[in-house]
Protein backbone atom coordinates (compact mmCIF):
# COMPACT_ATOMS: atom_id res chain seq x y z
CA UNK A 1 0.00 0.00 0.00
CA UNK A 2 2.77 2.40 1.12
CA UNK A 3 4.78 1.28 -2.13
CA UNK A 4 1.67 2.05 -4.44
CA UNK A 5 1.11 5.31 -2.69
CA UNK A 6 5.10 6.11 -3.25
CA UNK A 7 4.47 5.28 -6.84
CA UNK A 8 2.24 8.26 -7.21
CA UNK A 9 3.69 10.66 -5.15
CA UNK A 10 7.28 10.00 -7.37
CA UNK A 11 8.35 12.58 -9.84
CA UNK A 12 8.40 10.91 -12.79
CA UNK A 13 11.58 13.17 -14.03
CA UNK A 14 14.27 12.36 -11.04
CA UNK A 15 11.93 9.29 -10.10
CA UNK A 16 12.10 10.35 -6.60
CA UNK A 17 8.83 11.95 -4.16
CA UNK A 18 8.02 15.29 -5.25
CA UNK A 19 9.71 18.43 -4.08
CA UNK A 20 7.71 21.37 -4.44
CA UNK A 21 5.20 19.92 -6.56
CA UNK A 22 3.54 21.55 -9.56
CA UNK A 23 0.75 20.73 -11.85
CA UNK A 24 0.35 21.16 -15.84
CA UNK A 25 -2.88 21.89 -16.94
CA UNK A 26 -2.64 18.54 -18.58
CA UNK A 27 -3.10 17.10 -14.98
CA UNK A 28 0.26 15.72 -14.42
CA UNK A 29 2.86 16.69 -11.69
CA UNK A 30 6.75 17.28 -11.13
CA UNK A 31 8.95 18.55 -8.95
CA UNK A 32 9.33 22.50 -9.53
CA UNK A 33 12.77 22.23 -10.51
CA UNK A 34 12.70 19.29 -12.57
CA UNK A 35 10.30 20.86 -15.04
CA UNK A 36 11.92 23.60 -15.13
CA UNK A 37 15.61 22.06 -16.33
CA UNK A 38 13.69 19.88 -18.56
CA UNK A 39 11.78 23.23 -20.43
CA UNK A 40 15.34 25.11 -19.86
CA UNK A 41 17.08 22.30 -21.96
CA UNK A 42 14.44 22.23 -24.66
CA UNK A 43 16.36 23.81 -27.59
CA UNK A 44 13.43 24.85 -29.89
CA UNK A 45 11.64 26.66 -26.85
CA UNK A 46 8.51 24.02 -27.42
CA UNK A 47 7.30 23.32 -23.52
CA UNK A 48 5.32 19.83 -23.61
CA UNK A 49 4.77 17.54 -21.07
CA UNK A 50 7.38 14.44 -20.70
CA UNK A 51 4.79 12.29 -19.72
CA UNK A 52 1.74 13.15 -22.27
CA UNK A 53 3.59 15.56 -25.00
CA UNK A 54 1.07 17.85 -24.35
CA UNK A 55 2.22 21.28 -25.90
CA UNK A 56 2.27 25.04 -24.61
CA UNK A 57 2.13 27.81 -27.10
CA UNK A 58 3.45 29.94 -23.95
CA UNK A 59 5.37 28.81 -21.03
CA UNK A 60 3.28 28.13 -18.18
CA UNK A 61 3.50 29.51 -15.13
CA UNK A 62 4.37 27.58 -12.32
CA UNK A 63 1.40 27.15 -9.31
CA UNK A 64 2.31 24.92 -6.60
CA UNK A 65 0.55 22.19 -6.48
CA UNK A 66 -0.72 22.81 -2.14
CA UNK A 67 -2.78 19.60 -1.97
CA UNK A 68 -0.33 17.40 -3.47
CA UNK A 69 2.28 19.05 -1.39
CA UNK A 70 0.33 18.15 1.62
CA UNK A 71 0.28 14.91 1.04
CA UNK A 72 3.67 14.43 0.52
CA UNK A 73 4.24 15.86 3.66
CA UNK A 74 2.25 13.83 5.36
CA UNK A 75 3.49 10.52 3.42
CA UNK A 76 7.11 11.39 4.76
CA UNK A 77 5.60 11.91 8.12
CA UNK A 78 3.52 8.53 8.07
CA UNK A 79 6.34 6.53 6.26
CA UNK A 80 9.91 7.74 7.42
CA UNK A 81 11.33 4.43 6.92
CA UNK A 82 10.40 5.29 3.22
CA UNK A 83 13.46 7.65 3.51
CA UNK A 84 15.54 5.79 5.84
CA UNK A 85 15.68 2.11 4.85
CA UNK A 86 17.14 0.47 1.65
CA UNK A 87 16.01 -1.72 -1.16
CA UNK A 88 16.05 -5.37 0.00
CA UNK A 89 17.13 -8.49 -2.50
CA UNK A 90 13.17 -10.00 -3.12
CA UNK A 91 15.44 -13.41 -2.37
CA UNK A 92 17.19 -12.98 0.90
CA UNK A 93 13.74 -13.55 2.65
CA UNK A 94 15.49 -14.82 6.07
CA UNK A 95 17.97 -11.85 6.32
CA UNK A 96 17.64 -8.70 3.98
CA UNK A 97 20.28 -8.00 1.97
CA UNK A 98 20.40 -5.10 0.58
CA UNK A 99 19.86 -4.98 -3.10
CA UNK A 100 22.51 -4.44 -5.90
CA UNK A 101 20.17 -3.71 -9.04
CA UNK A 102 16.82 -3.54 -10.16
CA UNK A 103 15.21 -5.14 -12.89
CA UNK A 104 13.04 -3.15 -14.86
CA UNK A 105 11.64 -6.09 -16.69
CA UNK A 106 11.49 -8.50 -14.04
CA UNK A 107 10.54 -5.61 -11.68
CA UNK A 108 12.53 -7.33 -8.86
CA UNK A 109 15.53 -6.41 -6.84
CA UNK A 110 18.65 -8.46 -6.62
CA UNK A 111 21.32 -8.63 -4.30
CA UNK A 112 25.04 -9.41 -5.48
CA UNK A 113 25.08 -13.02 -4.67
CA UNK A 114 21.87 -13.31 -6.62
CA UNK A 115 22.48 -11.07 -9.77
CA UNK A 116 25.43 -13.17 -10.53
CA UNK A 117 23.02 -15.86 -10.73
CA UNK A 118 19.78 -14.32 -12.20
CA UNK A 119 20.85 -11.44 -13.81
CA UNK A 120 23.55 -13.13 -16.80
CA UNK A 121 20.29 -13.14 -18.77
CA UNK A 122 20.57 -10.12 -22.06
CA UNK A 123 17.02 -9.53 -21.02
CA UNK A 124 17.78 -7.73 -18.22
CA UNK A 125 17.01 -3.98 -18.12
CA UNK A 126 19.33 -3.19 -15.04
CA UNK A 127 18.94 -0.25 -12.81
CA UNK A 128 20.00 1.59 -9.93
CA UNK A 129 17.76 -0.07 -6.74
CA UNK A 130 14.46 1.73 -6.55
CA UNK A 131 10.81 0.46 -5.85
CA UNK A 132 9.65 3.32 -8.16
CA UNK A 133 9.27 0.54 -10.96
CA UNK A 134 5.80 2.28 -12.17
CA UNK A 135 8.29 5.65 -13.10
CA UNK A 136 10.62 3.96 -15.18
CA UNK A 137 7.72 2.87 -17.96
CA UNK A 138 6.26 4.35 -20.65
CA UNK A 139 3.05 5.67 -19.49
CA UNK A 140 1.30 5.01 -23.36
CA UNK A 141 3.09 1.52 -24.16
CA UNK A 142 3.79 0.47 -20.53
CA UNK A 143 7.41 -0.84 -21.31
CA UNK A 144 10.65 0.05 -19.74
CA UNK A 145 11.88 2.84 -20.78
CA UNK A 146 15.29 2.36 -22.82
CA UNK A 147 16.38 5.46 -24.77
CA UNK A 148 16.37 8.71 -25.44
CA UNK A 149 14.70 11.45 -27.50
CA UNK A 150 17.27 14.60 -27.72
CA UNK A 151 14.67 16.54 -30.01
CA UNK A 152 12.05 16.10 -27.05
CA UNK A 153 14.22 16.11 -24.36
CA UNK A 154 12.11 12.48 -23.24
CA UNK A 155 12.83 9.13 -22.04
CA UNK A 156 11.45 6.38 -24.39
CA UNK A 157 10.47 2.59 -24.77
CA UNK A 158 11.56 0.60 -28.06
CA UNK A 159 7.83 0.89 -28.98
CA UNK A 160 8.03 4.78 -28.88
CA UNK A 161 10.89 4.69 -31.13
CA UNK A 162 9.55 1.91 -33.69
CA UNK A 163 6.41 3.49 -34.11
CA UNK A 164 5.46 5.89 -31.75
CA UNK A 165 5.62 9.83 -31.88
CA UNK A 166 9.28 9.50 -31.75
CA UNK A 167 9.70 7.14 -34.87
CA UNK A 168 12.56 8.85 -37.04
CA UNK A 169 13.89 11.55 -33.94
CA UNK A 170 17.53 11.41 -33.40
CA UNK A 171 17.49 8.92 -30.07
CA UNK A 172 20.36 7.29 -27.91
CA UNK A 173 19.97 5.09 -25.25
CA UNK A 174 19.45 6.35 -21.79
CA UNK A 175 22.94 5.22 -20.03
CA UNK A 176 24.60 7.13 -23.33
CA UNK A 177 22.47 9.94 -23.18
CA UNK A 178 22.90 10.07 -19.26
CA UNK A 179 27.02 10.26 -19.57
CA UNK A 180 26.89 12.68 -22.29
CA UNK A 181 24.99 15.14 -19.80
CA UNK A 182 26.73 13.85 -16.85
CA UNK A 183 30.35 14.89 -19.18
CA UNK A 184 28.03 18.32 -19.60
CA UNK A 185 27.28 18.81 -16.37
CA UNK A 186 30.81 18.00 -15.27
CA UNK A 187 32.03 20.83 -17.58
CA UNK A 188 29.28 23.00 -16.14
CA UNK A 189 30.48 22.09 -12.58
CA UNK A 190 34.11 22.96 -13.08
CA UNK A 191 33.62 26.45 -14.92
CA UNK A 192 31.28 27.54 -11.84
CA UNK A 193 33.87 25.95 -9.55
CA UNK A 194 36.52 28.02 -10.93
CA UNK A 195 33.78 30.99 -10.63
CA UNK A 196 33.27 30.10 -6.90
CA UNK A 197 37.17 30.34 -6.62
CA UNK A 198 37.20 33.22 -8.55
CA UNK A 199 34.66 34.68 -6.40
CA UNK A 200 36.15 33.51 -2.75
CA UNK A 201 39.02 35.30 -3.96
CA UNK A 202 37.78 38.32 -4.74
CA UNK A 203 35.67 38.37 -1.45
CA UNK A 204 38.72 37.55 0.60
CA UNK A 205 40.02 40.55 -1.12
CA UNK A 206 37.10 43.00 -0.56
CA UNK A 207 37.45 41.59 2.79
CA UNK A 208 41.41 42.52 2.82
CA UNK A 209 40.64 46.09 1.60
CA UNK A 210 37.63 46.32 3.84
CA UNK A 211 39.93 45.44 6.64
CA UNK A 212 42.60 47.93 5.45
CA UNK A 213 40.42 50.83 5.11
CA UNK A 214 38.68 49.98 8.58
CA UNK A 215 42.94 50.40 10.00
CA UNK A 216 43.44 53.39 7.82
CA UNK A 217 40.47 55.29 9.37
CA UNK A 218 41.38 54.33 12.83
CA UNK A 219 44.64 55.98 12.61
CA UNK A 220 43.78 58.94 10.93
CA UNK A 221 40.54 59.54 13.61
CA UNK A 222 43.41 59.17 15.91
CA UNK A 223 45.69 61.45 14.44
CA UNK A 224 42.77 64.11 13.65
CA UNK A 225 41.85 63.98 17.41
CA UNK A 226 45.10 64.71 18.77
CA UNK A 227 45.72 67.51 16.33
CA UNK A 228 42.14 68.90 17.18
CA UNK A 229 42.71 68.50 20.65
CA UNK A 230 46.22 70.52 20.23
CA UNK A 231 44.22 73.06 18.83
CA UNK A 232 41.47 73.14 21.37
CA UNK A 233 44.26 73.65 23.87
CA UNK A 234 46.60 76.11 22.16
CA UNK A 235 42.99 78.46 21.32
CA UNK A 236 42.46 77.91 25.04
CA UNK A 237 45.71 79.13 26.05
CA UNK A 238 45.18 81.80 23.99
CA UNK A 239 41.64 83.09 25.23
CA UNK A 240 43.24 82.71 28.66
CA UNK A 241 45.96 85.48 27.84
CA UNK A 242 43.78 87.86 25.71
CA UNK A 243 41.43 87.86 28.19
CA UNK A 244 43.86 88.68 31.07
CA UNK A 245 45.30 91.45 29.17
CA UNK A 246 41.98 92.97 28.71
CA UNK A 247 41.12 92.01 32.38
CA UNK A 248 44.05 94.38 33.02
CA UNK A 249 43.71 97.40 31.02
CA UNK A 250 40.14 97.32 31.79
CA UNK A 251 41.68 97.62 35.64
CA UNK A 252 44.16 100.53 34.61
CA UNK A 253 41.73 102.60 32.57
CA UNK A 254 39.15 102.06 35.57
CA UNK A 255 41.78 103.07 37.88
CA UNK A 256 42.95 106.56 36.33
CA UNK A 257 39.16 107.34 35.34
CA UNK A 258 38.10 107.03 39.24
CA UNK A 259 41.24 109.09 39.88
CA UNK A 260 39.95 111.89 37.70
CA UNK A 261 36.53 111.49 39.16
CA UNK A 262 37.69 111.84 42.42
CA UNK A 263 39.41 115.41 42.13
CA UNK A 264 36.52 116.61 39.86
CA UNK A 265 34.52 115.69 42.82
CA UNK A 266 36.80 117.92 45.06
CA UNK A 267 36.53 120.37 42.23
CA UNK A 268 33.08 120.44 42.36
CA UNK A 269 33.12 120.92 45.74
CA UNK A 270 35.05 124.09 45.98
CA UNK A 271 33.26 125.45 43.03
CA UNK A 272 30.07 125.24 44.67
CA UNK A 273 31.55 126.98 48.05
CA UNK A 274 32.74 130.06 45.40
CA UNK A 275 28.68 130.08 43.73
CA UNK A 276 27.42 130.46 47.42
CA UNK A 277 29.62 133.15 48.12
CA UNK A 278 28.93 135.03 45.27
CA UNK A 279 25.10 134.71 45.47
CA UNK A 280 25.38 136.12 48.36
CA UNK A 281 26.86 138.98 47.00
CA UNK A 282 24.71 139.45 44.86
CA UNK A 283 21.43 139.61 47.23
CA UNK A 284 23.23 141.86 49.42
CA UNK A 285 21.47 145.62 49.24
CA UNK A 286 24.26 147.21 50.85
CA UNK A 287 26.06 148.76 47.75
CA UNK A 288 29.24 149.47 49.68
CA UNK A 289 29.56 145.96 50.87
CA UNK A 290 29.13 144.93 47.47
CA UNK A 291 31.91 147.22 45.93
CA UNK A 292 34.38 146.53 48.76
CA UNK A 293 35.20 143.00 47.91
CA UNK A 294 38.09 142.47 47.15
CA UNK A 295 39.76 142.77 43.31
CA UNK A 296 41.61 139.68 44.35
CA UNK A 297 38.58 137.82 44.81
CA UNK A 298 36.94 138.84 41.62
CA UNK A 299 39.96 137.78 39.80
CA UNK A 300 40.17 134.55 41.69
CA UNK A 301 36.16 133.83 40.19
CA UNK A 302 37.24 135.36 36.33
CA UNK A 303 39.99 132.77 36.10
CA UNK A 304 37.98 129.64 37.21
CA UNK A 305 36.35 129.53 33.37
CA UNK A 306 40.20 129.14 32.30
CA UNK A 307 41.27 126.80 34.61
CA UNK A 308 37.82 124.16 33.71
CA UNK A 309 39.49 124.61 29.68
CA UNK A 310 42.71 123.46 31.42
CA UNK A 311 41.29 121.05 33.42
CA UNK A 312 39.03 119.95 30.68
CA UNK A 313 41.86 119.28 28.28
CA UNK A 314 44.09 117.43 31.04
CA UNK A 315 41.34 115.24 32.07
CA UNK A 316 41.04 114.14 28.31
CA UNK A 317 44.25 113.71 27.53
CA UNK A 318 44.39 111.58 30.72
CA UNK A 319 41.86 109.62 29.82
CA UNK A 320 42.49 108.45 26.15
CA UNK A 321 46.21 108.09 27.13
CA UNK A 322 45.01 104.81 29.35
CA UNK A 323 42.54 103.59 26.93
CA UNK A 324 42.45 99.89 26.02
CA UNK A 325 45.32 99.30 24.05
CA UNK A 326 44.37 97.11 20.83
CA UNK A 327 47.56 96.89 19.48
CA UNK A 328 48.89 95.60 22.38
CA UNK A 329 46.29 93.08 22.75
CA UNK A 330 45.98 91.86 19.42
CA UNK A 331 49.96 90.73 19.73
CA UNK A 332 48.65 88.43 21.89
CA UNK A 333 46.53 86.56 19.17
Amino acid sequence: MASDLRDELTCAICTDIYKDPITLICGHSYCRVCITRTWDNQEDREYSCPECRHSFRVRPNLQRAVKLANIVERFLFTHPEQEEVGISCIYCIHSPIPAAKTCLLCEASLCEAHLRVQGKSAEHVLTVPTTSLGNRKCSVHKKVLEYYCSEDAACICVSCRLDGEHMGHQLETMNEASEKKKKKLTNILQKLTSKREKAEKRVQSLQELRREVSEKATGVTEEVTVLIRGIKEQLEALEKRVLSEISKQEEHVSLRVSDLIHQLEIKKEELSRKMGHIEELCNMMDPLTVLQERESDRADYCDTEEGDNEDRERDDNKVHAGDLDVGLISLGL
